[in-house]
Order: C-alpha cells, then structure tokens, then sequence
C-alpha cells in the first residue's frame, strides 16, 4: 500500500478521505495550507498527492510546481474547462471536481498508483492469491477459473476492501454505467466467489445494502 499525502483546508474532507483510504490499507497524512504541504514534501517520502487547488498560504498549483515529480490528484470546486485543462498541463495525473463520490475518489487512487508502479500487482488475503496483470486467481497455489466478470467483481471489492457497497453500486463498477440486469446478478456472482475461493467468512453480506470484501 501507498503513503498518501492529503492536502485539503475543509477538515471535514480531509478527515473523510483519511478515514476511507486508511480503510482500504494506505498510510495517510493529512496537511491543511500549502506551505504546511511543502514542508511536510521536504521530509517525507510519499507515493501520491491528493492536492486542493485554493488553499491558504500557498494555492496547489504552486504546490505542485515546487515538487512535480510526485504523482498528484487535484481536487477541486473549480469545474471549468480551462482549470481542469491548466492542471493536467502542469503535469497532474488526474483532477477531480467537488463534489466527488468517495468511490470515484478510491479508483482513480488506485489508477494512479498503478500507472506509477506503486500499487501492489498482486493481493493475497489468506490462501487466496490474485495476479491483477495477468488477471488470475489462485487458492493455495492451485489456479481458479473464474469468469471475466467475476474477476472484475472480485477486482472491485478487493479495491474496495473493508468498505459496504451497495448492489446497485457493484453492478456499476462491474457491470458498467449501462448494463441493464437487476441486482440478483450480483447476489449470484457473489455467492460463486464465496465458493471457488473459499471466501465464506470474508465476503461479509451488509444487511439491507450489499457486501464488502473484510481485510
């Protein structure tokens, strides 16, 4: 897991997105002003930055500037084309818009990370081993078939991990925007992956809500 350093002035936002990356397993650091950002930079080694453009003392852009070779994420109320545009030219990586759902916010983490080489390709939880690259699954050594889609539902909760999403939700990150099955096609999938990987006591159902993946 990654050292993420959060630099957001609301400290609501920031104890929010502290608390859920924390929940997937990364190591966070929470800064509030700009200059507090440059300074917690110049003595600790961190794998991304989750940046707030319109910030006290110093605004983001110029936080940025000052340590670019860091992999960034702004965010940001500012939803005009020319901000989104003048972020990604100073070389972010990605700039997400207020308000964010958390789960976009999660994804586009582990998109990052994985583009610069800091998120783990592989995750093992008990005797289950999974090759996200290759997209393979393993229990105790031994290769598992599993189908594309249930890899992708395994790939979401493990992203995912110790966080309750809903089915309409699964369906989404899994599915896609546009698939037009109901809810029952996660329950399905669900119960498959419980029984190839032996995942009973770990893929916990949330009452009245869906699953999540306990780590």
């Amino acid at each position: 897991m990654a050292t993420i350093l959060i630099v957001e002035d609301e400290v609501s936002i920031n104890d929010l997105i502290r608390r859920n990356l924390k929940l997937v397993g990364h190591t966070c650091i929470s800064v509030f002003d700009g200059m507090e950002a440059v300074q917690e930079l110049s003595r600790t080694e961190v794998d991304l930055v989750i940046l707030d453009i319109m910030l006290p003392e110093m605004d983001g852009y110029e936080v940025f500037k000052r340590n670019e070779e860091i992999p960034t994420i702004f965010l940001t109320a500012r939803s005009s084309l020319a901000d989104k545009v003048k972020g990604l030219t100073l070389g972010a990586d990605d700039y997400l818009v207020k308000p964010f759902e958390m789960l976009e916010l999660l994804a586009r983490v582990d998109a990052v990370l994985r583009r610069t080489k800091k998120a783990g390709k592989e995750f093992e939880l008990g005797g289950v081993k999974i090759d996200f690259e290759g997209r393979k699954v393993f229990l105790h050594d031994s290769p598992v078939e599993c189908t594309p889609k249930e890899f992708d539902l395994l790939e979401v909760l493990v992203n995912n991990r110790n966080i309750a999403l809903s089915r309409d939700k699964l369906l989404e990150l899994a599915w896609g925007y546009d698939y037009g099955g109901d809810s029952r096609t996660v329950d399905v999938h669900i119960q498959k992956l419980r029984r190839k990987l032996d995942l009973e006591g770990r893929i916990k159902t949330v009452y009245k809500l869906g699953y999540r993946l306990e780590v």
